[in-house]
């Protein structure tokens, strides 16, 4: 959005003359409404009044990268290079491509206001409306193999859901294998992939986080969704607080799974499983049990008479059965 700055004058939701917000960006009144006009034509509430000026109606939130690296401690502020974007097509593409621009032992983050075409698991288009969300995308590196990968993004459900639970998130759940729930409905999604090929035992992944904060209309998305505005509309979200909270959480359980792999966050994932219990039923309609949790690597054990059958993230998708 090339509005930005004006939205950051109008943020405080006054009125404003067009005459003061052209003096104050260096441009002309002209100018200045039609980056109103976009704004508008992008889905951000702008009201005109005759004579007077202009005011935002829609909540601000913009992204602030001074707020997220103070909201880290030192030794992250050292080790992460932050950028933050208005619009990207995938922070997770962009992150590939800024790889190779970042130093040695550094950590790529990218946050963006607006993905042009966001993605969830299996290739699924993610919603990502300016100014709405937090779309947020880090490069990681580990030494091991490829096997490693399923655990991740139950290892990152797990960061995630206990940042949450830190901002007073009540009743976060987690769906195997990679996604976020309060109250029966999706709230977060993540994308583990991987980056170029296995040398020499290391493996080298971009995670992707999208979490619903402020969102109230979710037109097009085709399953139960929730945002933290609607699950909790009495706390004020600052989506650059959420973001440096979320990422010391994700960078310290990348620490831990680094050197003790999966084995401490069994019972964290598994006091927060929304399947435990119910019967389920495989996207292919060949597997039918009931949810029994996971094992020690992270794959999903169903029931089915007396046989425990483990499900490997990637092949199949859960869901409860109707």
């Amino acid at each position: 959005m090339k509005s930005r700055a004006l939205l950051g004058l109008l943020a405080d939701g006054q009125v404003h003359s067009g005459e003061s917000l052209a003096s104050s960006l260096g441009i002309s009144r002209t100018a200045i409404w039609k980056q109103i006009r976009r704004a508008m034509d992008e889905g951000v509430h702008i009201e005109t009044i005759r004579g007077k000026g202009y005011r935002l109606l829609t909540d601000m939130d913009l992204l602030d990268a001074g707020r997220i690296m103070h909201g880290l401690d030192a030794h992250r502020r050292s080790v992460i290079d932050l950028i933050v974007l208005d619009e990207v097509d995938s922070t997770n593409a962009e992150i590939v491509r800024r790889r190779r621009e970042s130093g040695i032992g550094c950590i790529p983050v990218c946050i963006a206001d607006c993905q042009t075409a966001g993605r969830g698991r299996r290739g699924r288009q993610w919603q990502s409306p300016w100014g709405q969300n937090l779309y947020l995308s880090l490069g990681l590196t580990f030494r091991g193999s490829f096997a490693m990968l399923d655990g991740l993004s139950l290892v990152l459900g797990v960061a995630v859901a206990e940042a949450l639970e830190q901002q007073g998130v009540p009743d976060v759940g987690l769906k195997w294998p990679n996604d976020i729930f309060l109250g029966g409905s999706k709230l977060s999604g993540i994308l583990v992939e991987l980056q170029g090929e296995l040398e020499e035992g290391v493996v080298q992944v971009v995670a992707g986080i999208g979490l619903n904060v402020h969102m109230k209309d979710g037109a097009g998305v085709d399953q139960s969704w929730s945002s933290l505005a609607m699950a909790v509309p009495e706390r004020r979200w600052c989506r650059s607080d959420l973001a440096a909270s979320v990422t010391s959480s994700v960078l310290d359980a990348v620490d831990e799974f680094a050197e003790q792999g999966f084995g401490g966050f069994r019972a964290r994932w598994q006091n927060r499983d929304i399947f435990t219990g119910k019967p389920l039923v495989a996207s292919q309609g060949e597997l039918a049990g009931t949810g029994r949790g996971i094992d020690d690597s992270g794959n999903y054990l169903i029931a089915t008479g007396e046989e425990l059958v483990k499900v490997r993230a990637g092949e199949i998708s859960l869901r409860v059965q109707s």
